[in-house]
């Protein structure tokens, strides 16, 4: 191998992996809506209930550093909003919550409806404002940008 090709070859792996991370820091924190929908029973999460409108469901681990800023933006969002409530499951000790989840990565947190169904899904800290606009959506409100 010349040290012409061996550059080339370093040349696009380097191309390859910025490539890569920039999509993956594009994605961080966008909402997607086109999942499997699901119903959630709240005892399978260790909850009595569900909120009336929505519940906010985060997905964190102990050694989450973005975990507990994602935690008190959630739990403001939904002390703020009448009928909206804030799960806060620790996937670090149960791995099969995160198995069944897809949770690859924390914070991970499902909006979801009044019967449980899982509208919305975000990878990594959500916006607040695309956050108060999915429930919005969710309660029939009208959305003031």
């Amino acid at each position: 191998m010349t040290l012409i090709n061996a550059l080339i070859g370093l040349a696009v792996l380097l191309v390859a992996t910025v490539a890569l991370g920039i999509f993956v820091q594009w994605r961080q924190g966008r909402p997607r809506r086109h999942i499997p929908h699901e119903v959630i029973e709240p005892t399978r999460l260790g909850a009595d209930t569900l909120g009336e409108t929505a519940t906010l469901l985060q997905f964190s681990t102990e050694l989450c550093a973005r975990c507990p800023g994602v935690h008190r933006t959630l739990a403001a969002v939904a002390d703020a909003r009448k009928g909206v409530r804030h799960l806060d499951i620790d996937v670090t000790h149960r791995p099969d919550i995160a198995k069944h989840f897809h949770v690859l990565q924390t914070p991970t947190t499902l909006v979801l409806d009044s019967n449980g169904v899982v509208q919305t899904r975000f990878g990594g800290a959500p916006n607040r404002e695309v956050l108060e606009l999915e429930l919005a959506r969710l309660g029939g409100e009208t959305a003031h940008v």
